[in-house]
């Protein structure tokens, strides 16, 4: 029967793929994380296998048959384009040069016999985000999201859609500029990207902006702090569980994060003037007091006008463990569905 097909989601990651299915109706036949290794420091022809073995073993833990499967939605870390053709010089996840400028997307499509549609992984977090706040109303909405992890990731949704721009690299948030003045301390050197760039985004929101930018000058205006005894890489990486413990120093850091996600959606509110803005990744996977008081101060830093104030938005991205599978998934069902 028509109305009894699935698409299926698939999330890769440098460690693990994760998986779901949905259904035509809209309903997640999976309500938890799935995951298998990605394998994905194999090499491609590996990668995608696995990618294959993720889909054939939700399929079998879910009771559903193969024929039902009209599409696949995948998503990957960037940059890669908008067809998933990963950059020609790498990424984090893809560094050996069999990946550079590999169409993952097709691959995949032609391993399984079956349409793949494909997003990055901040793109897809940030349409599961869209979907699950606005539900039935999806397609009448705008947002705005911005994932917090070893980078800056995030996306632009309008009417329910995920806007990719010509080569596919819309919505990178992280290498957005934004105004430091009164963002940083006096003395505070101005922080810098991997991507060159000075004062971008995800200079400061991001694990790397604390291990790179954040804690070694916080470090110097807190002598004797007990992170540092800690190599610099191992610190960064507690730095959130001091933020949960009320450490003065964590609680800085965190400050000029929300301040920084703050700003770049103020820029979000005067060029595309979206309904909802989003916040997830590492920095929110804490207890609920750490993370709403984390989403207080990214609105307190986000300038709106008085007729914004009243209709926007501020939460969290729900089901962040799930959310690229899901959002993956819901991109399918809907290039499916038109």
């Amino acid at each position: 029967m028509s109305d009894t097909w699935v698409v299926v989601g698939l999330d890769n990651g440098g460690t693990c793929n994760n998986a779901t299915v949905l259904d035509s109706s809209g309903k997640f036949l999976v309500d938890r994380l799935v995951e298998i290794p990605s394998r994905v420091t194999e090499g491609p022809e590996t990668a995608v296998e696995a990618l294959a073995e993720a889909l054939d073993g939700i399929l079998a833990l879910t009771g559903t048959e193969r024929a039902r499967v009209r599409a696949v939605g995948l998503d990957t870390p960037g940059p890669a384009s908008a067809d998933g053709v990963i950059s020609s010089k790498g990424a984090t996840n893809f560094a050996q040069p069999a990946w550079w400028g590999f169409d993952v997307r097709t691959a995949l499509e032609d391993r399984l016999g079956l349409p793949v549609v494909y997003n990055n992984d901040g793109n897809a977090a940030a349409l599961y985000a869209h979907h699950a706040h606005f539900g039935a109303d999806a397609a009448r909405h705008s947002s705005i999201s911005a994932i917090v992890g070893t980078g800056l990731g995030g996306g632009v949704i309008e009417f329910g859609q995920v806007v990719r721009g010509a080569a596919g690299m819309a919505g990178e948030l992280g290498h957005v500029h934004i105004p430091t003045q009164g963002l940083l301390e006096e003395g505070q050197p101005l922080p810098m990207c991997n991507c060159g760039f000075g004062g971008d985004a995800e200079s400061i929101a991001s694990l790397t902006g604390i291990t790179a930018n954040l804690l070694p000058y916080w470090l110097t205006r807190f002598p004797g702090h007990e992170l540092s005894t800690v190599p610099l890489a191992k610190a960064a990486k507690l730095v959130r569980a001091r933020g949960e413990d009320g450490d003065p120093m964590a609680l800085k850091i965190f400050e000029q994060q929300a301040m920084a996600l703050g700003r770049l959606f103020t820029i979000a509110a005067n060029f595309t003037d979206p309904s909802a803005y989003f916040v997830g990744g590492g920095v929110v996977e804490t207890g609920p007091t750490f993370r709403e008081w984390f989403l207080g101060k990214v609105r307190e830093h986000t300038t709106l006008r008085e007729e914004q104030e009243r209709v926007a938005a501020f939460a969290l991205v729900p089901d962040l463990d799930m959310a690229g599978a899901r959002g993956a998934a819901i991109a399918a069902r809907d290039a499916s569905a038109a």
